[in-house]
């Protein structure tokens, strides 16, 4: 297969000036904590999407992808939300929130190409946010740092697109080490890399692309996200972040029943979990982790209510194979589910998973294994 500069040569006409390239994340646990102020763990996947790039001189933007939609061409003068089609809308973001905070950058041609699977709750977004933002800045004689990076990219999700997520994703693409998990504190925006040696303990991390459709501009991400931000205000906090679990049942009952209590217990949770699992973690107790991944999940289906059929398929028949904890990833709603698996297990979790799918009749799902990998990074 032709290479990213080679794919820009016969897209463009000419070669690229640089190439960068951003890895997809998984989240092992802390889900729908980042924009609560919490905790989460992600990692970066060895699957990643890749920008050439070259400067114009006609402030015009060109973009070719090999997955997504297009071509298309638009100019950055006049650049705003709503203005350009739905698939260049993550580009256009990426420039659109440089000009925005006075970074003097220019036309573009963009060629991209991704192994993250689409749709699958990977961020494939916020790869490619922060990919353009890094080949923007890189050939327009700024780059600024990782961290910079990754805010730079989540405010282009929620100003632009209108995606209204928290900064994990684009932290996970940013600062992941290879074979570490990135312990992230969402309010301070701290973060510390984590031993996560797989191999070591003889354990793999299967990963079930379940391929049901997600839909996270929709309502139901919106809704789960104005749910805390209304119970944080009857409760008198800037965020979720600061209840504890010790409070957790006080707070509750300052809360009117229904689906926010049970958003609030999720969230409160689900930090609990985070915590608990870097404290495995550094203890080298990894199979430990197992029962919070599933403990995770059951929050998520029962009090988030972000799981669908085909996920919670995956998760049962996982654990009934023999997997330690297994739970959905990612905003919910379809994507992917997790498994942490004794690596001599693998062959068998996966014919579980995927009888069970043929079983219910959903289609077959893609399954494999992940290794913690490095961030995003210039490759030429």
């Amino acid at each position: 297969m032709n290479g990213p500069a080679a794919q820009f040569r016969q897209a463009f006409g000419r070669s690229p000036q640089g190439v960068w390239a951003a890895p997809g994340r998984i989240n092992l646990i802390g889900e729908h904590t980042d924009y609560n102020g919490g905790f989460a763990l992600p990692i970066a996947l060895p699957h990643s999407l890749t920008v050439a790039a070259a400067r114009r001189d006609d402030g015009k933007v060109r973009l070719h992808s090999r997955q997504f939609p297009g071509p298309h061409e638009f100019f950055l003068d006049g650049l705003a939300p709503g203005s350009v089609p739905e698939g260049a809308a993550y580009q256009a973001g990426a420039l659109w929130v440089l000009l925005e905070e006075g970074h003097r950058v220019g036309g573009l041609d963009l060629l991209v190409d991704s192994t993250i699977p689409a749709g699958s709750g990977l961020s494939t977004s916020a790869a490619l946010c922060c990919a353009t933002v890094l080949a923007a800045t890189g050939l327009y004689g700024h780059e600024p740092a990782p961290e910079e990076v990754a805010r730079l990219a989540q405010r282009a999700e929620n100003d632009f697109v209108g995606v209204p997520c928290g900064i994990m994703d684009q932290s996970a693409v940013m600062l992941a080490e290879q074979g570490r998990a990135l312990f992230l504190d969402c309010r301070s925006l701290t973060t510390v890399s984590e031993p996560f040696d797989l191999a070591e303990q003889g354990m793999s991390l299967l990963v079930v692309d379940t391929r049901a459709p997600r839909r996270l501009v929709e309502g139901a991400y919106a809704d789960r996200r104005s749910s805390c931000e209304r119970a944080a205000r009857v409760l008198e906090v800037s965020a979720l972040r600061e209840v504890t679990g010790p409070e957790l049942d006080r707070a509750l009952q300052r809360l009117p029943e229904g689906p926010v209590r049970a958003r609030v217990r999720h969230v409160v949770t689900e930090n609990e979990r985070v915590l608990r699992a870097v404290e495995l973690l550094r203890a080298g107790r990894l199979r430990e982790v197992g029962p919070l991944l599933t403990a995770s999940h059951v929050s998520l289906r029962e009090d988030y209510e972000v799981s669908v059929a085909e996920v919670d398929t995956a998760v049962e028949a996982a654990l009934s194979a023999g997997a330690l904890g297994a739970r959905i990833t990612g905003g919910g709603f379809g994507g992917c589910v997790i498994a942490l698996v004794d690596s001599e297990q693998v062959q068998v979790c996966t014919e579980a998973v995927r009888a069970a799918f043929a079983e219910r009749g959903f289609g077959a799902p893609e399954v494999f294994t992940a290794l913690p990998s490095a961030g995003a990074r210039r490759l030429s």
